[in-house]
């Protein structure tokens, strides 16, 4: 993937592909709710594995019942192909 910033129009088209998904800023963020803190744990973990394979890690909070994920790719200073890359692969969980 080329690491590019998304437009406003291809992150349009792009957010019509995700689930649940939105744009905070230059941040993609969702918010997931669990049962437990044990199943929002299982999930952040798994949200991990995807992040050390892909070598592009989200900001995660979570606690009890919930998981809050946020994607933005740093360097290039807003949303790429690659956070939408991940995501997908978050909502393949």
């Amino acid at each position: 993937m080329e690491r590019r910033v998304l437009n406003e129009d291809e992150l349009a088209v792009e957010l019509g592909s995700l689930s649940g998904w939105s744009v905070d800023g230059k941040e993609l963020v969702r918010h997931f709710k669990f049962e437990n803190f044990s199943s929002a744990l299982a999930f952040v973990n798994q949200v991990g594995e995807i992040a050390e394979a892909a070598d592009h890690h989200p900001d995660i909070k979570f606690g009890w019942g919930f998981a809050e994920i946020r994607l933005t790719t740093h360097d290039r200073g807003g949303i790429t192909d690659v956070d939408v890359a991940v995501a997908k692969k978050i909502d393949a969980i």
